[in-house]
């Protein structure tokens, strides 16, 4: 070997240490950050005309494993479904209330029971009867309250939807940008790690709202479609479209034209069942907990009204009324029509004969509500026969209520039941999902970067630029002896 190929060997010895030394601390500075890919120098042996003529960098390698990060994916958009879903249930169950939380709907049928019976004891008293007719009252409203707080979670959904999708486009053009500029990188023969870095990040965001596959394309592009088979990324980003709603009420869904469905590139795309292409990430939950489980809870708070105005307006209870006029409890002052079932919890309302503060006397309520004048002070059969109608078992006519007979104490405490039954499963699956998630996201931290392992090579590359620098030394001192001579 001649002086000058030591020389010259030794040289590209020195760079590929300096590059190596610079992967190196690198992956220990990022030790930490999520969507690093753990840096690695590619290196070969440099030879021309069959003599070796040092070392040659190939390039960074970016070590990345591949099928974890695609479960850990999958496991992520799992949680953000199943914390969506556990989230909205829980928050129905607050809405009817357990029995000891004051003004749950539980609570507040159990004061009416009673305000019936003190009014039956003394129906003289104006007093009881007021205090049973504000009990009605107060029943009345912790439905209206609790259709309106549904409602309000139906609209949450929506917003969040919307932002959701405007997100979720956005990230997709960025991840198509990305693109471009790693291909060029690429393409040009220099490092696109950081970028690529970058794009993991967003990827994974978008994991959250959608499941996704990621497929490689030439000069480290990449590919994103759905588990379902929607593509969200070749080439060109796709473009989700949804429109937001600022009111919402029972009666509007995506059936009905009230409510905005997801296009995808102007096409109109499912969002719930077997064929839609999005389910599995918080995207999908969204649009199941808007038109889905608070529909659901909806309809169970309407099919609940719906038994506590047929119980207090079947014929024969109050002599005083003509057939067909409302009872105790009316939709919105009217009769109740089974056809108009949907929202009649927002709509109920206590029958104005017997209101004081709509013009009613609270006497109707011991005297029938079409009497025209007080009767005796101490007749308490209309007060006990609407007791009896609270209390009796009453054949249940709404769909979305289990049939059966039960008291209406023991149908609000069925319907807080099946919640409390719903919301435990959610949240059963939801633990189970957030630990998958949390496993695979720990296993795939783990095959990142080690830092002992990282200082480890440190300081065999110290040894390595140590020998590669004596090299230059001893060819030093040589050039020095030839020119002495």
């Amino acid at each position: 070997m001649s002086i000058t190929t030591a020389l010259a060997s030794a040289l590209t010895g020195l760079s590929a240490n300096a590059r190596q030394a610079a992967a190196l601390s690198s992956n220990v500075a990022n030790a930490a950050t999520p969507g690093y890919g753990r840096r690695e120098v590619s290196l070969s042996a440099l030879a021309l005309g069959g003599v070796g003529q040092g070392v040659m960098v190939n390039g960074v390698t970016r070590a990345v494993d591949g099928f974890l990060l695609a479960d850990r994916r999958l496991a992520q958009a799992s949680s953000g479904d199943r914390d969506q879903r556990a989230n909205f249930l829980k928050q129905m169950e607050h809405i009817i209330g357990v029995p000891t939380e004051a003004g749950s709907l539980t609570a507040r049928v159990a004061a009416f029971d009673t305000a019936l019976m003190e009014a039956a004891s003394r129906p003289d008293s104006v007093a009881r009867l007021s205090t049973a007719v504000d009990a009605a009252r107060y029943l009345v409203q912790g439905l209206n309250q609790a259709s309106e707080a549904v409602q309000a979670e139906r609209l949450r959904a929506d917003g969040e939807i919307a932002k959701t999708i405007n997100d979720l486009n956005g990230a997709l053009r960025q991840v198509s940008d990305l693109n471009v500029q790693i291909r060029t990188l690429d393409a040009s023969g220099r490092d696109a790690s950081a970028l690529m870095d970058q794009r993991q990040q967003i990827v994974d965001r978008i994991a959250t709202v959608v499941p996704l596959r990621e497929l490689p394309r030439d000069h480290g592009g990449i590919a994103l479609m759905t588990t379902g088979g929607a593509v969200l990324l070749d080439g060109s980003p796709a473009q989700f479209g949804f429109t937001g709603v600022n009111t919402l009420v029972p009666e509007m869904t995506q059936a009905s034209g009230g409510l905005s469905g997801l296009t995808l590139n102007g096409k109109p795309m499912p969002t719930a069942g077997e064929t839609s292409l999005i389910l599995g990430g918080a995207l999908g939950a969204m649009f199941a907990v808007r038109d889905e489980l608070a529909v659901q809870g909806q309809a169970r708070l309407d099919g609940m009204a719906r038994d506590l105005v047929e119980r207090f307006s079947a014929g024969g209870l109050d002599p005083s009324l003509i057939p067909g006029a409302p009872g105790l409890f009316t939709d919105s002052a009217a009769s109740f029509d089974p056809l108009q079932e949907i929202g009649l919890s927002g709509r109920i309302a206590l029958n104005t004969a017997v209101d004081p503060q709509a013009g009613g006397e609270v006497w109707r309520l011991r005297d029938g509500l079409g009497a025209t004048a007080p009767g005796p002070m101490g007749e308490a059969r209309l007060i006990l026969a609407l007791s009896r109608a609270l209390v009796q078992p009453h054949a249940t006519s709404s769909t979305a209520i289990p049939a059966g007979s039960r008291s209406f104490a023991d149908l609000t405490a069925d319907l807080l039941s099946l919640a409390g039954s719903e919301r435990l499963t959610a949240q059963t699956e939801q633990a189970f999902s957030a630990a998958r998630y949390v496993a695979l996201d720990e296993m795939e931290r783990a095959t990142g970067v080690d830092t002992d392992q990282e200082m480890q090579m440190l300081l065999v590359l110290e040894k390595n630029y140590a020998a590669n620098a004596k090299v230059l030394q001893v060819v030093d001192g040589l050039l020095a002896t030839l020119l002495e001579l």
